[in-house]
């Protein structure tokens, strides 16, 4: 059995035609952006509009931390 058929806690990766870690380790994506990746894709399955929160978040984080600003200009 495969690490990708273990999921702890619920199936919302699992059951996805490519989970969320295989796409970004394969396309070599750091961590903010992962996380973008791994809370967009589950918020319909698993927390609704807190997932959708986190990922903005993430990407107001991407903003500052790679171009200095957090809101878009």
């Amino acid at each position: 059995m495969s690490a990708l058929d273990t999921q702890v806690s619920g199936n919302h990766y699992k059951d996805m035609a490519i989970q969320p870690v295989e796409f970004i380790y394969k396309n070599k994506m750091d961590y903010l952006s992962g996380n973008v990746i791994k809370y967009i894709s589950r918020h319909k399955s698993k927390n609704g509009a807190e997932d959708v929160k986190k990922a903005i978040h993430y990407c107001q984080l991407i903003l500052l931390m790679e171009y200095g600003n957090e809101t878009e200009q």
